[in-house]
């Protein structure tokens, strides 16, 4: 399958290099991770307040890496990223009003992962809302209207985005009624992403080409983490600390969005080293979630080994 990057071997021999390591030391499988890595040559695609055209940006591909980055994968959190770039397009397109309250479900879908802030947010994408199971007609409508958003993500024609799904709400505790019977007597209508999908949606963030430049640049501020000066407490994560961004260098500018259960435990970052070259790495563990030790190092030890191989490879023009 044709992908937005071109597979480069010296990155896809760093990243065996990478995943034969890790999986040694946390004793993996060889299914339990998935991993997309693109690496930016000069001149720098992304970031650039706008500088290029859709057209030129697209014709523009960088290298890249994969393992396993077609794999269906159960997304958790990491799906908001989805629904953010689409509710900047309903909004860009007037498909709805603009208001304070989807702002701020919007700033606390992705700043704090707040799976009711995201309910609000598909609500307001699909016109749907929870509620008691409903009769089969109104029921057919309902789906129909709530599967909106894979519609428009299927019209932008991007191989990568075959067969995913972005129709279901996070939970908490899990869904009733006839959000319940959506997602399927044995789950199988659940959300589906792969490492390749959530990479290129982030590479059209991070490029300013994602609905468009100034809207691209109002979702990366919202993706923006700092390292906190202390480990959150416990029970809660802040989205840096035992994600990608504790393993990249000191002074890395971090943009991320993390997502996580007691069985998966992912994230995408986009991120500019403190020598400012950029880079992209979304990382998929099955099977590797929770909260035990040393599983919350997976996710560190990664980045911090492809940031030395980073280290090690000079910019190409």
């Amino acid at each position: 399958m044709t992908t937005f990057f071109t597979p480069d071997p010296t990155l896809q021999t760093a990243l065996e290099q990478v995943l034969e390591q890790v999986r040694g030391e946390f004793a993996l499988t060889p299914t339990q991770l998935a991993v997309t890595w693109i690496v930016y040559d000069l001149p720098y695609i992304t970031n650039t307040g706008g500088a290029l055209s859709a057209t030129d940006f697209w014709q523009c591909r960088p290298r890249g890496a994969s393992y396993r980055g077609v794999e269906q994968i159960y997304p958790a959190s990491v799906v908001k990223l989805f629904y953010l770039v689409a509710a900047h397009e309903w909004l860009e397109q007037g498909m709805v009003p603009p208001s304070p309250e989807l702002d701020r479900a919007l700033k606390d879908m992705i700043v704090d992962s707040s799976n009711d802030a995201t309910a609000l947010v598909v609500d307001v994408l699909s016109g749907t809302t929870s509620g008691p199971e409903l009769p089969p007609s109104p029921f057919d409508t309902w789906c129909y209207q709530r599967n909106i958003v894979n519609r428009f993500f299927q019209s932008l024609q991007w191989p990568e985005l075959t067969d995913i799904n972005l129709n279901q709400k996070p939970w908490s505790d899990g869904p009733y009624g006839r959000e319940r019977v959506f997602l399927g007597e044995h789950y199988e209508n659940r959300n589906r992403l792969t490492t390749n999908a959530v990479a290129r949606l982030l590479h059209s963030i991070a490029g300013g080409v994602a609905v468009s430049s100034s809207r691209s640049q109002t979702m990366l501020s919202l993706m923006e983490r700092t390292r906190p000066s202390q480990p959150p407490a416990p029970g809660e994560e802040d989205q840096v600390t035992d994600f990608l961004g504790a393993g990249l260098p000191p002074g890395t500018r971090l943009y991320s969005k993390a997502g996580y259960t007691s069985k998966v435990r992912h994230d995408s970052v986009y991120f500019e080293l403190p020598t400012g070259s950029p880079g992209l790495l979304v990382v998929f563990t099955e099977g590797h979630g929770g909260d035990r030790e040393p599983k919350r190092q997976l996710l560190p030890r990664v980045a911090e080994l492809v940031a030395q191989h980073l280290e090690t490879m000079s910019p190409q023009a």
